[in-house]
């Protein structure tokens, strides 16, 4: 009889290293030559097995094995990569988090995880130390470098003693077995940590592949760290960018651009926000990137105008792909900048929402009408018709079942279809589906703003007025003025644009809001110099903070 298959996301290592022992799985730069260029270090995929096969072995040793929440906070690096896979060969439990998310954030999140273990780089040991992380929980320590103030021990002294060439099985794990905790980015709240099967990551490494059609082979630029793990997966090389990863809005644009021309990059993943000042680099100094075969940007909508600097560095027919997800659940739709560009770019500028496509094969997606209470069971008079802004429910492999310790934000966000005992999971996110089946992105369901007479959506309202030429991104906010909620709209400008500029900007915007159906009771108008984002993307606008500083500027 065979053995039942094991769906461990770290099953598709060893398969990649028999298969291209000597291909290159990850280079990262380490260090400067004296001409000031990166020098990197490389792992084969043979190597990046047999060291992760060496570190599962020590981490076995020292208790960690199936089932330990294991907290990894390690910076990109050779040992993320063998770490990361160690962990899943194990059987144990990855908590990420990340570590630009706030003192406070963090705590909460790490006593929620109720973590065992903790993998990290000294300066995360001693903030462990010195907040209390984990505390009560914690049985195992393992520092990646000195450990000698840290407590527990190091990953050299747990790999002394294991020989180089040691052979590890990675253990068997069911599809619905955990495989990892998540932390979602907190954008509409403190963050919470989505519970990772190992089917859900292999069905998520499965559409990805499919829907891009990305092939063994291939040269990867990740700067989303997570995503970096996917490559190896894929069987692609992946080049560790020069940046900082809780950044990605500040990256040095020529970091990323000789990262791409030096190892014939063919596909990368960026933030809207990195893509955008990469874009900017590339039209400033007539940049041309012939390997790539696509770019992924995702974490919030792309605007058009990003889309067009960007794909001009390409190849002719060579697309920005923008999937849509989240944490719970990627990808659920996609769409590219061929279709954004030609097409859909003018109904978002008339305020119909940003299209972010068609869903992918394996999602099943449905808009239902907008509830801000629990929804205990399926019922198909849920349901709203072609055209109507619902929130936007999904289910499919790739979907999270639940949060980790958050029992109340489970049963918020999932709905029971008792027909078959599987679930949907509420997105969070308001849109519609058009005539041909496209699914048109509205915001979040939390940032709808109800005033007295109507109910305004952000991402169509604030496209609008976007359209400025001077105007880099607006925010719509709802504010109490003389006893009634009312919309205002907050304005972030693009550089160099003069505040004596500010009252022209706004007789503009006021005119552009009376002259549509859906702005035409926004009155309000407020400048901030750099609205607050995510640590993650540097892309989704934390509304709720600029909400705080709207109701003050209009006391």
């Amino acid at each position: 009889m065979s053995s039942p298959k094991s769906f461990n996301i770290a099953a598709h290592l060893p398969a990649m290293a028999a298969q291209q022992p000597d291909t290159t799985a990850v280079h990262f730069p380490y260090k400067r030559d004296n001409n000031n260029q990166p020098l990197y270090q490389s792992y084969s995929y043979a190597e990046l097995d047999q060291q992760s096969n060496r570190i599962a072995a020590g981490l076995e040793s020292i208790g960690i094995s199936r089932g330990v929440r294991t907290v990894l906070m390690v910076t990109p690096s050779l040992e993320f990569f063998a770490l990361t896979f160690a962990l899943f060969k194990v059987g144990a439990v990855p908590v990420l988090i990340d570590p630009g998310m706030g003192i406070k954030n963090l705590k909460v999140c790490l006593a929620e995880a109720k973590p065992e273990a903790f993998i990290g780089i000294p300066k995360a040991q001693i903030a462990r130390l010195l907040f209390g992380w984990g505390k009560p929980t914690l049985k195992t320590i393992l520092t990646v470098g000195s450990s000698w103030f840290c407590g527990g021990t190091s990953l050299e002294k747990i790999l002394a003693p294991i020989a180089p060439n040691y052979n590890y099985d990675t253990v068997y794990t069911a599809a619905d077995d955990t495989a990892a905790i998540l932390f979602t980015s907190g954008s509409t709240g403190v963050p919470k940590g989505a519970v990772y099967s190992h089917g859900n990551f292999t069905a998520q490494v499965e559409a990805l592949r499919d829907v891009y059609q990305i092939k063994p082979g291939e040269i990867d630029l990740p700067t989303f760290p997570l995503f970096a793990l996917f490559a190896p997966a894929m069987g692609m090389t992946s080049i560790i960018p020069e940046m900082d990863f809780t950044r990605p809005g500040s990256v040095d644009p020529e970091n990323i651009i000789n990262a791409i021309k030096r190892f014939n990059v063919t596909t990368m993943f960026g933030s809207p926000a990195l893509i955008r000042r990469v874009g900017q680099y590339g039209a400033e100094h007539a940049i041309k990137l012939p390997s790539m075969k696509r770019a992924i940007s995702a974490g919030a909508p792309v605007p058009a105008v990003v889309l067009e600097q960007f794909v001009k560095m390409f190849n002719p027919k060579v697309e920005v792909f923008t999937p849509y997800g989240a944490t719970e659940s990627l990808p659920v739709c996609s769409i590219g900048s061929e279709t954004i560009l030609h097409e859909t770019r003018f109904a978002t500028d008339q305020g119909k929402g940003v299209c972010v496509g068609f869903p992918v094969p394996s999602i099943e997606l449905n808009i239902i009408k907008i509830d801000d209470a629990e929804i205990l069971t399926w019922q198909d008079d849920l349901l709203v018709a072609d055209g109507v802004i619902g929130e936007i429910v999904v289910k499919g492999p790739q979907v999270t079942r639940e949060y980790f310790n958050r029992d109340e934000s489970t049963k918020l966000a999932k709905i029971v279809d008792s027909n078959d005992g599987s679930f949907y999971h509420r997105m969070g996110d308001l849109g519609y589906c058009d005539d041909k089946g496209r699914v048109w992105f509205c915001g979040r369901k939390a940032h709808r703003v109800i005033a007295q007479t109507e109910t305004l959506f952000t991402i169509p309202c604030e496209a609008i007025f976007n359209t400025h030429p001077q105007v880099y991104r607006t925010a719509l906010v709802g504010c109490d003025i003389k006893g009634q909620k009312q919309p205002v709209i907050c304005v972030e400008l693009e550089q160099g644009v003069n505040s004596a500029e500010h009252p022209q900007i706004t007789t503009a915007l006021k005119q552009t809001a009376v002259a549509n159906e859906i702005t035409k009771d926004i009155d309000h108008f407020l400048f901030h110099p750099a609205f607050p984002v995510d640590i993650r993307h540097n892309a989704k606008i934390f509304r709720e903070k600029l909400a705080v500083w709207a109701q003050e500027q209009l006391r």
